[in-house]
């Protein structure tokens, strides 16, 4: 017999889930919970799970939006405060992961090389990598569910910085922070304004000589209370879930309403960040030119601050901000185009992130490789002419992940659905190949542009509209039937057919 014929079989799962981080962890759940007959795993290309939370190590690291909208539905965030650091964040991930039992799905040190889709089996085969070992496998999978986030995780963004080299001291970006920087009594420049920039600059100056951020455009900033006093009073009346799931709504209703407001009535808007701003800075302070982006609230994410803490190390001296550009690095720090040099033992380049899809896997169908920019966004969790391959991503007008218990509670329905009448594979298909399309994030942050041209599109209708409404993608994903006349379902061996919506 051949070698091939004494080969063993390759391990074969229903589901194949990428990214031991907040979404994996749910789809984790959901899958447990909604279909305890589906075999599945995690695999995670690191050593722990966390994901963003276990990644960065950066001082302040924390999430910029409420623990009650950003954390599940179905596991109360039990804490007192609202606006959590990374080993709170992880220590709710974990118990997540012991209450659901499973630490025996995760299998970490497990790269995904590439995966393949075969119509005539109706399955995935998914090329692994052993990280610890160098060792590489395959897997086969009835479903491919990518979790693993939207970013890169080897490498952040950092523009090009004339006389980088010149520096004579340390230079750091967030997402590779090392565990023995010492910033205590040194002085410290933050290069950037968004949200990773505005929570380090205050973590760092308490410990710093000086901190400097240096940013080339403003950003809205808005100071939030680190606790939630309502939410935490409904819990004490009601108890974690009763309360938690009212604080929940209450949230979701709040950030939906700042939001249209910001996008109905950007002047009022600007105007009354602005006022804020000025109450919670000193008197005299330069607001417009630090504090006064060109572009309206919302066209990029607005950034906040638990409990005031940046404008707090602004008006204790600790903290100061220059809005310039960086004509060069020299040998003491950087030097702007306004001629003003600004001194450093430490530059920290928070710049951003390199926005990369699913993973950066490469994607195959019946042997031809998936272009991403090609495909069109399906329901915001699958592509266009790709069989059983489903993706968690989150909205950037509200809390990330809100979408992903929706979204899992979808792909659980369409699966039951599958099961029930003998389907082993659907694939959505635009009825109109001629649909008008644009791209899938209409958001101007920066490090969205740098990446558009090559991300799937969004169409201008549902299902092909991605939504951007926790309310819209309720109708939509929970309570809108998971078959469609544009979502193909096949046996194998059978003809491909549509589903009629009912």
């Amino acid at each position: 017999m051949s070698c091939e014929a004494d080969a063993p079989a390759a391990e074969h799962l229903d589901v194949l889930i990428v990214g031991a981080g907040i979404s994996g962890i749910g789809a984790g759940h959901y899958l447990t919970t909604g279909l305890p007959d589906k075999s599945f795993a995690i695999l995670e290309a690191r050593a722990d799970l966390g994901g963003t939370w276990d990644l960065f190590r950066y001082p302040g690291i924390r999430s910029d939006s409420d623990l009650h909208t950003f954390g599940y539905e179905f596991k109360p965030w039990r804490d007192a405060e609202s606006i959590a650091d990374a080993p709170q964040i992880l220590a709710y991930l974990r118990e997540t992961v012991r209450e659901n039992r499973l630490e025996s799905r995760i299998r970490y040190h497990h790269k995904v090389l590439g995966a393949s889709w075969s119509s005539e089996q109706a399955r995935w085969t998914v090329e692994i990598e052993r990280t610890d070992t160098g060792e590489r496998t395959t897997l086969t999978c009835g479903w491919f569910f990518c979790a693993m986030g939207y970013y890169r995780y080897d490498a952040g963004f950092t523009p090009h910085f004339e006389g980088r080299e010149r520096f004579r001291g340390a230079i750091v970006h967030p997402q590779q922070w090392p565990e023995d920087l010492d910033h205590a009594g040194k002085r410290v420049v933050v290069i950037g304004s968004g949200a990773t920039a505005v929570t380090l600059v205050p973590a760092m100056a308490r410990t710093a000589a000086r901190v400097t951020m240096v940013q080339r455009t403003p950003s809205y900033i808005m100071p939030v209370p680190r606790k939630d006093p309502i939410a935490n009073a409904l819990r004490g009346l009601l108890g974690d879930r009763r309360g938690y799931a009212l604080a929940r709504r209450k949230n979701i209703a709040r950030q939906r309403a700042v939001w249209s407001f910001c996008r109905r009535h950007p002047k009022a808007a600007r105007r009354i960040i602005r006022w804020v701003n000025t109450r919670q800075l000193p008197a005299g302070y330069p607001v417009d030119e630090h504090f006064s982006p060109p572009y309206d609230p919302w066209d990029q994410r607005l950034c906040a601050v638990p409990d005031g803490d940046l404008f707090q190390a602004i008006r204790n001296g600790s903290a100061s901000i220059v809005t310039d550009r960086i004509s060069t690095f020299t040998e003491k720090g950087v030097l702007l185009r306004s001629g003003r040099e600004i001194e450093a033992d430490i530059i920290v380049t928070a710049t951003g992130l390199n926005v990369r899809a699913l993973g950066g896997i490469p994607v195959t169908v019946d042997g031809a490789a998936v272009h991403l920019p090609d495909t069109i966004a399906y329901k915001g969790m699958m592509l266009s002419g790709v069989p059983n391959l489903a993706y968690a991503i989150g909205y950037t007008n509200s809390s990330w992940t809100l979408k992903v218990g929706l979204l899992c509670e979808h792909f659980c329905r369409l699966l039951a659905h599958m099961s029930t009448h003998g389907y082993d594979s659907c694939r959505p298909e635009p009825a109109d190949p001629a649909m008008p399309t644009r791209p899938f994030l209409d958001f101007g942050a920066g490090y969205i542009q740098r990446a558009v041209d090559q991300l799937p599109r969004q169409g201008d209708r549902m299902p092909w509209l991605t939504s951007t409404g926790y309310t819209d993608d309720v109708r939509l994903l929970r309570s809108d039937s998971v078959t469609d006349p544009e979502l193909r379902f096949a046996r194998v061996g059978a003809t491909e057919r549509r589903a009629v919506a009912r």
